[in-house]
């Protein structure tokens, strides 16, 4: 008799903003890497990915905590977060820090390879490519910059939304236009991110959609706040809450009860 296979096991980098302030998102990840047939922890010792360090050209305290990070995911067979920004930050900007330290460059190295984004890992690594969630609406869908164009994530999300049982999906035109985040953008240019944000909204609304969903939760905040500074009738949430099923007891970001 065969010895069962070992399932893979996959650490989960939660992310700063989604530890501080929707952790919720962070279950329904785990929730959808258990149901791929992985195993899957969330490392205490993790920290931010520092991404924001990183793009105000702090180096030196970006090294220190790619070390870290990488000390920390090092004895798993997948990283995995639920963010295309955070993932793009570990998988491609890592090994980038290390030039001139040929042992940790091929350390980072090593882990870039084994990062992904939630949503392609379920569906490009795990070939998961339906869900058994239900969700009675409709919604659009932002794809956020770095997913998009750093992880190549488009195509993944929509076709695991198309197997949610009660869910319209409805195209958002200029789905992959920025949404005026940016991290640290929005603090050094608030006018310009502000007037990015408010065309988004528009074209949002303009969908008839009720539900607004992303892969990212910094998109997710930013576009939640100016939808209710507009009195907008859209709600936001993550895509992994839907594609888990995770949406009963929890309201939808920004909101409360």
């Amino acid at each position: 008799m065969n010895e069962t296979a070992r399932r893979p096991k996959v650490g989960l980098f939660v992310t700063c903003l989604v530890d501080l302030v929707r952790p919720t998102i962070g279950f329904a990840a785990a929730k959808l890497i258990e149901d791929s047939g992985c195993d899957v922890e969330a490392p205490i010792t993790q920290t931010c990915c520092g991404q924001p360090a990183y793009n105000s050209g702090d180096r030196k305290d970006t090294r220190a905590i790619a070390k870290q990070v990488i000390a920390a995911f090092e004895p798993y067979d997948y990283v995995v977060a639920p963010s295309g920004s955070c993932a793009g930050m570990l998988k491609h900007h890592y090994a980038e820090l290390f030039a001139d330290a040929p042992d940790w460059r091929k350390r980072a190295e090593d882990f870039g390879e084994k990062v992904y984004e939630l949503v392609s890992f379920l569906h490009d690594i795990r070939g998961m490519h339906t869900v058994a969630a239900r969700f009675e609406g409709t919604v659009t869908y932002h794809d956020s910059c770095s997913g998009l164009r750093e992880l190549g994530v488009r195509d993944q999300p929509r076709r695991l939304l198309k197997s949610v049982t009660g869910l319209k999906l409805i195209e958002l035109p200029d789905a992959d236009v920025c949404c005026g985040f940016g991290g640290t953008f929005c603090v050094k240019y608030p006018d310009i991110s502000n007037a990015i944000v408010e065309k988004k909204t528009e074209t949002i609304a303009a969908t008839g959609a009720s539900t607004l969903l992303a892969g990212d939760l910094g998109c997710l905040m930013n576009m939640a706040g100016k939808l209710q500074r507009q009195d907008i009738p859209v709600h936001t949430r993550h895509v992994a809450e839907v594609l888990a099923g995770m949406t009963g007891d929890v309201p939808p970001i920004g909101e409360t009860g």
